[in-house]
This record gives C-alpha cells, sequence and structure tokens, in this order.
C-alpha cells in the first residue's frame, strides 16, 4: 500500500473516527514521549465516546511515561479499525505489528518522510508533534478532550520541541499547549518528570555513554554506541539507554550528534541530530530512513565498525568533508 494514501484533511480524520469503531492504535518501535502521547491520548478520547480502542507496540511502554498509561487496561475485541501516530514507515511496526502493514487505515503524522502506506493520511510536515495533529482532530470532531487526555498530547509536543526549545517548535505549538494546560493537567509536574529527574542507573549508561564518546570531521561529528553486549555489561535495563540522542550535541561545536543502538545481532537502530545547517533528513534517506531536517533516524546492518563506517560515509559529504577520515 505504500505510496497509494490518500491526503485528507482534520475534519476528514474527524470523521472517519467518529464513523468507525473497534480501534487499534499502533507506536513505533522505541516510542518516545510523541508516540505514547498521541497513542493514548487518542485512546483515552475515543473510549471516553463508548468506542473501543487499544494502544499497541512492538516494544514495551517506557516506564518514564508510565504517569500517562497507568491506569490503562486493554480491551478484548476483535479489530475492525488500524490507525497509526507519528509511524512514517512500515519499517517501525517492529515483529509484533508487521501483520498490519497493509491494513492501515489511518495514519496521523507529522513526518514529511512518510511513505504512504496507509489507506488514508492525515500529514503535516510543520506540526510540531503528532500530539498537534491529534488534538486538531478531537476539536474540529467535538470529541472529548479531558484532563488525562490534555496531559497525554502535552506530553507529545512538550518532548518533540525540547521543551519548546527545538527549531521546530511553531508558534502553534506554544498556542495548543497552552489549551492544555487549560484543562488542569500538571504541566510544571510532567516537564520535571519528563526532563529534569533521572534514575541512578541513568546517570550510570550517560556515564558511560559520555566516556565512551567518538568525535570525527574535525570534531564536527559526535558518536555514540550502545551494543547489546553493553547492555549485559552493565546489567541495566534496555529502558535506561533509550533517549540518549541529545547528548552528542551537548558538546560545543557538534554540527551532527548520531547514537548508534544495537536492537538485534548486527542490526543497528541510528538516532541523528543536528544543530543548524546539515539536514539529517536527507542524511537518514540515503540509509532508507528519514525524519526530521534536524532529528532523523534509520537502520543500518553490520557489525559496529561497519556501520560506523557507513554512516561516516553519507554524514561526510553532507557536511562538506572529501575525506571522511579527516
Amino acid at each position: 500500500m505504500n505510496g497509494k494514501a490518500q491526503n485528507i484533511s482534520i475534519a476528514d480524520a474527524a470523521g472517519f473516527l467518529k464513523t468507525n469503531d473497534n480501534f487499534y492504535i499502533l507506536t513505533h518501535l522505541s516510542p518516545d514521549g510523541d508516540a505514547m502521547g498521541s497513542g493514548f491520548g487518542l485512546c483515552f478520547a475515543l473510549r471516553a465516546m463508548g468506542k473501543k480502542a487499544n494502544v499497541l507496540c512492538s516494544d514495551p511502554f517506557p516506564k518514564r511515561y508510565s504517569f500517562l498509561y497507568g491506569d490503562y487496561v486493554p480491551m478484548k475485541f476483535t479489530p475492525q479499525t488500524i490507525v497509526t501516530v507519528d509511524l512514517a514507515d512500515t519499517t517501525l511496526f517492529g515483529r509484533e505489528l508487521q501483520v498490519y502493514g497493509d491494513y492501515v487505515d489511518i495514519a496521523i503524522d507529522h513526518h514529511i518522510s512518510n511513505t504512504k502506506y496507509a489507506a488514508r493520511l492525515l500529514l503535516d510536515g510543520n506540526a510540531t508533534a503528532a500530539c498537534e495533529l491529534i488534538y486538531q482532530v478531537l476539536k474540529e470532531g467535538n470529541m472529548p478532550i479531558d484532563k488525562q487526555v490534555a496531559a497525554c498530547l502535552y506530553t507529545g509536543i512538550a518532548t518533540d520541541s525540547g521543551c519548546f526549545k527545538f527549531e521546530n517548535t511553531t508558534p502553534k505549538a506554544h498556542m495548543i499547549a497552552a489549551e492544555l494546560m487549560g484543562y488542569g493537567i500538571p504541566f510544571a509536574k510532567i516537564n520535571r518528570q519528563l526532563f529534569d529527574i533521572k534514575s541512578k542507573a541513568r546517570f550510570m549508561v550517560e556515564q558511560y555513554v559520555i566516556n565512551n564518546l567518538e568525535t570525527y570531521l574535525d570534531d564536527k561529528c559526535a558518536m555514540i554506541a550502545v551494543t547489546a553486549e553493553t547492555v549485559k555489561e552493565t546489567g541495566l535495563a534496555q529502558e535506561e539507554f533509550e533517549g540518549l540522542a541529545s547528548i552528542p550535541m551537548q558538546i560545543e561545536g557538534v554540527e551532527v550528534g548520531v547514537t548508534i543502538k544495537e536492537k538485534e545481532p548486527n542490526k543497528f537502530k541510528v538516532s541523528m541530530r543536528s544543530a543548524e545547517s546539515v539536514n539529517v533528513s536527507d542524511i537518514c534517506a540515503k540509509l532508507g530512513g528519514g525524519g526530521h531536517m534536524r532529528a532523523a533516524g534509520c537502520t543500518v546492518e553490520g557489525d559496529l565498525s561497519q556501520v560506523k563506517l557507513k554512516l561516516l560515509s553519507v554524514i561526510a559529504p553532507a557536511m562538506g568533508f572529501d575525506l571522511w577520515l579527516s
């Protein structure tokens, strides 16, 4: 179904959700705040309408977002409507969700790299987060938004905007966040949970990756890698190794930050971030991935040294280097 999606409007999406039932809402592998927020925000809104809805992911829901789904209990029903949120490509479905790859009824996304795999696509590449679109759909359809739904949607916008400091943050994102705050959500507590609090294990992870960080291309590219062996040696939970992509970008002078994490033997998930001058979405597209100009990702196969070589071979020319070994 790739490339055959019908582009739809906010009103179309609202009408579709209101006239259908028995929803499976799919999120991408290693779900972040936007995936969790849009998935559960939509799920709770649909349930409040008397509809049946579940959120599915091939990976476990991260504990750091448990304040969103702590009282969530999956419902038993036969799915009739498949929805994806914040999910640009079927390669991000993972093993558990692959079966739904050709049966997605509607995708709600803000990634310009969306492969149009769904029958219907609500896409806005200018939206800060998928949660921004979910909010607009719910408002358009006069669908219920309570404190719980608002907290979910605020979380997605806050995380995808880096607490409103990333370049993708728009005036609309601020306005929607303000409206969501009006529902009485504990926004200060949410932001502290998302951006300030770290477990002792997380500090150990960050210490490890900083000690093993490598720089290339005149120190303008910083790279950290987490292998399955690393996770095993530390004895820490997989979840503690998520969300490390911002660390390389904290180094002065770094223009591209790369985080490499082994998901399966010889298969690495790559997250890229950039400051101002480099479009990492274009870089990741050359490796079969995509995303946004300043934040993108892809999957690269091979052993760790091979993966690094593949990455640097495409990053170097994008940064104006003729020889990546320089």
